[in-house]
């Protein structure tokens, strides 16, 4: 499996606790080394607290299913 769709397969994972809040996350890209860049949509685009969402929830999760991965970052 392709590291993008292994990127996928956990985004899957995590949808469904930020849509019980009115969001949602998209794929944008996996930099060449290995950064991988989401928008966040829905209520957690503004959202203040979207930056812990990104790297207490969506990063923390990723990188533990997928260790070659070195960050997460929004992608706007």
């Amino acid at each position: 499996m392709e590291l993008k769709d292994k990127i996928l397969a956990i985004l899957d994972k995590i949808r469904p606790a930020l849509q019980t809040d009115g969001g949602d996350v998209e794929f944008v890209e996996l930099t060449a080394d290995n950064v991988v860049k989401v928008r966040l949509q829905g209520a957690c685009k503004g959202c203040p607290m979207s930056q812990m969402t990104l790297k207490q929830g969506i990063e923390k999760f990723l990188l533990k299913e997928i260790p070659e991965i070195k960050a997460v970052e929004s992608a706007e």
